[in-house]
């Protein structure tokens, strides 16, 4: 039912719309006064469907432009002070899992990888929020402060990242959407691999943009394909004009001249059209073709059955797609069959032995990549004593674990940030169980609040990444109870690190602003809430060093000591630091050794540190925070 406008016609509305009828290429958006977007005409476009000569105006270029595209750009490029925090609590297996799942706002948290996986992602996989008018989207406000944002909204997260609804109002816009997923695109790429693939699925309300977005981006020489992914497996009779049966999965590669694909398993139809009529002793085998079309340099020659002695030749216009010396070879093997009489057209033996899997089609059907009924039910599976589902649109475990096999191989990592219900959590955990490879993921979802789910709340989940950790940690169980012999070295884990704030206090970054007033309250750089693995894991991410690395903690002349990745990163952030333990740690070799500015036990410690390394460990690059 819609609500009365109580406001007399706005006429600037009402004439956009009529020349919109007329001339939709006229019609653009733009900011107004008040920062807002709002449809508006472009007047020279409009000059120019009402003139007969080429009316003068801008140079006219290809470009795709919207407004504060400059901005979001600036956006993607911006530093932040931020850090990723471990949460031990609501990890599983955090000492030894490779897996991670980050809670944030994933713009903030794709500038804070940039360092660690430049050039590691394997595969990228999201699902962001579609323009729909009622979904929710980020706000990456480029304008406001927070304080305006405040008293306007109020809408922030647990971190202070700002939140929006993508209403009926404005989500009839591109512009918000596109500068919401452009710098998170272009943040992305950079963490991919030089043979990195990365799938997007997105409805038919922005895939044109989407698609123009990632030919900017990734380049258009890097498109792959348009997927056509089958999400209902029954057409909905009520629908307007068609039933909306599909939506798209946009595919493009870091660099083409790098890139392949994977293929398919087999289904066990394809493998039954291989026979061995013959008792060919490598096995079944189906008929291929031993023609190609077109006139060809030694491709018109006889073939003689060796059965029968009858002679082959092609057609006019046709020749042998084996040169002579080729099929000679292949006769003397066996390999080409002219039927049970040796009278038949000859063929070449196409053994299924030599068949390695099947080509993905651009079109992802139900049958192969599951549906939104199935998938529902894979969330039905996990959490059946909730009388809804904790999530409302999740994707299928199966179109995931599909594209991972296309995109990725044994040990690769996946990257999903907007990991929503954390269905590529489970696929990749199930495509590892079947396929014995260990490929790893790496989640990031904001913690969006939960609303009307009232049974989910009761079992202590409030947020989307609740529903995201709680999952893995079901379909981990799940998978282990049902095959315990098989699962011992399957990886169900995960790390979960929360973005916040920086460690290290405003004095840390900008020294020169303190006053001489303040310097005792500030004789410490670093937080007071803030735990040594806090800090460890910001040394990790300023050092590139992978998050899900190998992490011991021994004990020193009683002091805590961190050993990451085998000793290549020693770190000790407890304060009296003797030169017994300075020793002790450069005795190991570290590549790395990391500790605070105010952890010397006394001047002596301080002047004798570098010493100690000199005589011990050379090599090792030392820091303090």
């Amino acid at each position: 039912m819609d609500k009365l406008k109580m406001h007399s016609l706005n006429k600037v509305e009402d004439n956009i719309e009529r020349i919109a009828a007329l001339f939709p290429n006229c019609v653009t958006e733009r900011k107004n006064e008040a920062g807002e977007v709002e449809r508006a005409i472009d007047f020279d476009m409009l000059k120019q469907e009402l003139s007969s000569v080429i009316v003068e105006g801008n140079e006219e270029r290809y470009r795709f432009e919207w407004p504060d595209k400059k901005k979001s750009i600036l956006l993607a490029n911006s530093p932040i002070s931020a850090t990723l925090r471990p949460c031990r609590e609501e990890s599983v297996d955090f000492d030894t899992t490779e897996n991670l799942y980050i809670e944030g706002d994933n713009l903030d948290v794709l500038k804070l990888l940039q360092e660690t996986y430049l050039g590691k992602i394997k595969m990228i996989y999201i699902d962001p929020p579609y323009n729909t008018g009622s979904d929710f989207v980020y706000e990456d406000d480029f304008a406001e402060s927070t304080d305006e944002y405040m008293g306007r909204s109020g809408q922030f997260d647990e971190q202070g990242n700002r939140l929006v609804q993508n209403t009926e109002s404005n989500g009839r816009f591109h512009t918000d959407w596109l500068n919401m997923i452009y710098p998170r695109l272009k943040l992305a790429k950079d963490l991919l691999t030089d043979d990195g693939v990365i799938f997007i699925s997105i409805d038919e309300n922005e895939v044109q943009n989407l698609r123009k977005t990632c030919d900017e981006i990734f380049g258009e020489s890097n498109f792959i394909s348009q997927l056509g992914w089958q999400k209902v497996y029954s057409p909905k009779n009520q629908a307007r004009y068609f039933s909306n049966d599909y939506e798209f999965i946009l595919c493009y590669c870091r660099n083409i001249e790098h890139f392949s694909i994977g293929l398919l398993p087999r289904t066990e139809a394809m493998n039954a059209r291989y026979k061995n009529p013959d008792n060919d002793p490598r096995g079944a085998w189906k008929p291929g073709d031993c023609v190609g079309n077109g006139e060809r340099k030694n491709g018109y020659y006889d073939v003689v059955s060796p059965v029968t002695g009858k002679v082959f030749n092609v057609p006019k216009g046709k020749h042998w797609v084996y040169a002579p010396e080729t099929m000679a070879k292949l006769l003397e093997d066996g390999k080409i069959y002219f039927g049970k009489d040796g009278n038949a057209f000859p063929a070449i033996k196409q053994y299924l032995s030599e068949v390695s899997g099947r080509r993905a089609s651009s079109l992802l059907l139900y049958e192969d990549y599951g549906h939104t009924d199935m998938a529902k039910k894979d969330l039905i599976k996990l959490f059946s004593e909730l009388e809804q589902v904790p999530f409302d649109t999740p994707k299928p475990v199966k179109l995931i674990k599909m594209l991972s096999i296309l995109g990725t191989s044994d040990s690769d990592i996946i990257l999903d940030y907007f990991s929503g219900s954390a269905t590529t959590a489970q696929s990749v955990i199930e495509l590892n169980n079947e396929s014995g490879s260990k490929r790893k993921f790496i989640l990031v979802q904001l913690p969006e609040i939960l609303e009307g789910n009232a049974g989910a709340n009761n079992i202590g989940i409030h947020t989307i990444s609740d529903v995201g950790k709680e999952r893995i940690r079901r379909a981990g169980r799940k998978i282990k109870d049902e095959s315990p012999l098989t699962t011992t070295e399957l990886d169900i884990g995960f790390r979960v690190l929360k973005l916040d704030s920086s460690n290290m206090k405003d004095v840390y970054y900008t020294p020169s602003e303190v006053k001489q007033t303040d310097l005792f309250t500030l004789a410490d750089n670093i937080k007071e809430d803030r735990t040594p693995e806090d800090l460890l894991f910001q040394v990790m991410l300023d050092l590139g060093i992978l998050l899900s690395s190998k992490i011991e903690e021994t004990t020193i002349a009683g002091k805590k000591v961190f050993s990451v990745a085998d000793n290549f990163l020693i770190a000790c952030f407890d304060k009296n630091l003797t030169d017994e333990v300075i020793t002790e740690i450069a005795k190991q070799k570290p590549y790395y050794f990391v500790t605070r500015d105010s952890s010397m036990a006394n001047d002596s410690v301080a002047t004798n540190f570098d010493q100690i390394f000199a005589a011990y460990s050379p090599d090792t690059v030392r820091k303090v925070l």
